[in-house]
């Protein structure tokens, strides 16, 4: 960049050598030859904001301001329904697709099945995936279940904001940290009394163990932004049934509902009704039994 000026400088000279009674002085030639120099680079950044402000889709640039991006912990979400038979060969397709990519981009977390195969299964894969390379991740999965013949019922992504959290935490980090510090050097130089290098050492021990803690969440939540959890879902789809059996099963499903009540209806009958008829037959019994001795007593 500096030869191509010296080149342009100098042969800007040399023409306002050659034409000094026109143009004026060679100083002012050496003015208007640093002046061009110098402008072009703020112009060409002009000239650029301006091409890519007049693209299709482009937002208007801004102005350079110092603040720090939002720490986001991203959540994905993906929702499958296909055959019972056929949820197990999907879900080991997507494991082996999560460790082709590394341990660097992709990591199982858990994997889970449970269900039988004439019935319903359901199926769990949960990954840590490097966040740049999340939604990536999340096609090459997609392409992979509608290969199998998968239907997608449901996709989500959800985020968490973390930064709030990072900052309060190296702040207290920083604190403590600075604290340690300072309880140590009087450790070092033994001012003060016995009890009170006693409790300057708790102290340091204290503090170290608030610095660990507060280390282990930083890590924790560094480790929610940089990777992003994948969850893919896997379930059976409503069995479809032919129009000539779904009316029968239809119906036999309403018969044993009315059997069901009307066992349910007989029992509750003769609950009342075999403690009424007994004392009933018996009342007609000892009446019975008590007609021929008044007729003997008549006679």
């Amino acid at each position: 960049m500096r030869k191509s000026l010296i080149l342009v400088a100098t042969a800007t000279l040399a023409l306002s050598a050659c034409s000094q009674n026109e143009s004026g002085s060679p100083e002012a030639a050496v003015d208007e030859v640093a002046a061009e120099a110098i402008a072009p680079p703020a112009a060409n950044e002009a000239a650029a904001d301006s091409a890519a402000a007049n693209e299709p889709g482009a937002l208007p640039a801004l102005d350079t301001i110092p603040v720090s991006l939002p720490q986001l912990a991203y959540i994905y979400d993906y929702r499958w329904q296909m055959p019972a038979a056929e949820i197990g060969a999907l879900q080991r397709r997507h494991a082996s697709l999560c460790e082709q990519q590394g341990p660097a981009v992709c990591q199982i977390i858990g994997m889970t099945k449970s269900g039988e195969d004439e019935g319903e299964v359901t199926g769990v894969l949960e990954m840590a995936v490097a966040t740049r390379q999340a939604r990536a991740f999340g096609a090459l999965m997609e392409d992979e279940a509608e290969d199998a013949g998968a239907e997608q019922i449901a996709a989500e992504i959800a985020s968490e904001e973390l930064s709030k959290q990072l900052v309060d935490t190296e702040a207290r980090l920083r604190s403590r940290t600075e604290l340690r510090d300072r309880l140590q050097e009087v450790l070092r130089t033994r001012k003060g009394t016995v009890e009170e290098l006693v409790e300057a050492e708790r102290s340091v021990a204290a503090v170290n163990e608030e610095i660990d803690q507060a280390r282990s969440w930083l890590k924790e939540m560094e480790g929610r932004v940089a990777y992003s959890r994948v969850t893919a879902h896997y379930e059976t789809g409503t069995p479809v049934t032919s129009d000539f059996l779904g009316p029968v099963t239809g119906a036999l499903g309403s018969l044993g509902w009315i059997f069901g009540y009307l066992v349910a209806f007989l029992i509750l009958i003769g609950s009342v009704a075999l403690p009424v008829g007994g004392v009933w037959w018996a009342a007609r019994r000892l009446n019975w039994l008590g007609k021929p001795q008044d007729s003997a007593t008549s006679a």
